[in-house]
């Protein structure tokens, strides 16, 4: 029989090589305070939209609270098919082609284990979303990272992209905008890209969940340029842009074959999306614009002003063109992400991420949420500006 000193054990090897989250770890211990004003967490602040709410509300007094097809319900996916259409220039087929998944992490999930064979090698760039690579290892593939730079904007160059490939590469991960850094795809970076894996036969997983929350020249898909659409698989979700996280609901768009393939994951595991998320994406999709424009707009006003008062105190701070992320350098300050985060925290109860928490070449650098009342963001940079001060 096994006894409690051993039961760990019983956890799979891959599961164990697995490390926490830096981000939580963190939180735990914000959590353990009082009177702390956070910029650490990637969560906007608004309220889902009334009229979203509202269509939750009326399902569950409809009755609406069975299971739907394994794909999503048929009304949802035709609505994401046109906004995808309308909005990133690409068309998928509701009836075979689009997935309505648990949020975008459970999207990311079946995509990836539904490419990946053991060993398969997936690149993606750093700093990036902390579940990438955890998210690659569960699925019994390597992850490889490629370091990006703040004074390039964070932006995954199509030569670094080129040196990690080897004979075992299977797909590249896509997220632009990017958490934490804000960073963006130029189009003329993402064609290169396009062409390294059209080059290498490889498949791109694009994770688009702040592509609303762009600030400048709009948001372009790699899955719109030419010879991209057969080997990418789209991911989005409801959660960032129309402010639903708690709603969990999102989708993939794919080929036919791809889609089946991420579908026979989906039924065994998840079966479907709660029927009454659906129902409020449904609405979101259709009447969701007016709102999710306005808060854009008061991001922008808040990115602004951090990226502003950011480097009048003397922390270099690029000016990220999407998502609601400011990725200030801290290096001048002599200390390490992570005691800047905990200092700060202790002296001034403001909460920031350590930008290591996203990766070794996040190094140096703090990530500061916009998600975050404005008054609130003022008070914080005068705590922060009094804590740099005095070091």
């Amino acid at each position: 029989m096994k006894t409690q000193q051993n039961t760990r054990d019983y956890v799979a090897e891959h599961v164990r090589k697995i490390p926490r989250s830096g981000i939580r770890d963190f939180f735990e211990i914000v959590q353990s305070m009082s009177d702390v004003i956070s910029l650490g967490i990637g969560e906007p602040d608004f309220v889902t939209p009334w009229h979203i709410r509202e269509a939750a509300i009326f399902a569950l007094e409809r009755g609406r609270t069975g299971y739907t097809s394994n794909l999503g319900a048929p009304s949802l996916r035709r609505e994401i098919s046109r906004y995808v259409q309308e909005h990133f220039g690409v068309r998928y087929d509701p009836t075979c082609e689009i997935l309505v998944s648990v949020g975008v992490s459970e999207a990311i999930d079946l995509a990836l284990r539904a490419v990946l064979n053991p060993g398969d090698e997936v690149v993606y760039h750093e700093p990036c979303y902390v579940s990438y690579s955890p998210s690659i290892a569960l699925a019994h593939g390597k992850a490889v990272a490629v370091s990006t730079r703040a004074e390039e904007g964070f932006v995954l160059r199509a030569d670094d992209l080129v040196r990690a490939i080897t004979p075992r590469t299977k797909a590249v991960m896509l997220n632009f905008p990017t958490n934490p850094t804000g960073g963006t795809l130029p189009r003329s970076e993402q064609e290169k890209i396009a062409r390294v894996c059209i080059e290498h036969d490889l498949i791109v997983l694009t994770d688009e969940i702040y592509s609303e929350l762009t600030y400048a020249g709009g948001h372009q898909s790699i899955t719109t340029v030419p010879g991209m659409r057969e080997r990418t698989i789209f991911l989005h979700g409801f959660s960032k842009a129309f402010a639903m996280t708690g709603f969990r609901i999102g989708y993939a768009c794919a080929p036919a074959a791809l889609t089946e393939a991420m579908m026979r994951i989906h039924q065994y595991s998840m079966l479907c999306a709660s029927i009454i998320s659906q129902e409020a994406a449904l609405e979101a999709l259709k009447n969701g614009m007016p709102a999710m424009e306005k808060m854009r707009d008061e991001y922008e006003r808040r990115r602004n002003f951090l990226v502003h008062h950011f480097n009048a105190m003397g922390l270099d701070c690029h000016e990220p063109k999407g998502a609601f992320y400011v990725f200030p350098s801290i290096k001048r300050t002599g200390l390490t992400s992570r005691e800047f985060a905990l200092k700060l925290l202790e002296d001034k109860k403001v909460a920031v991420v350590p930008g290591d928490a996203f990766g070794p070449g996040g190094a140096g650098y703090v990530r500061c949420s916009y998600a975050t009342a404005y008054d609130q963001l003022e008070v914080a940079v005068e705590r922060i500006g009094e804590f740099v001060k005095a070091l």
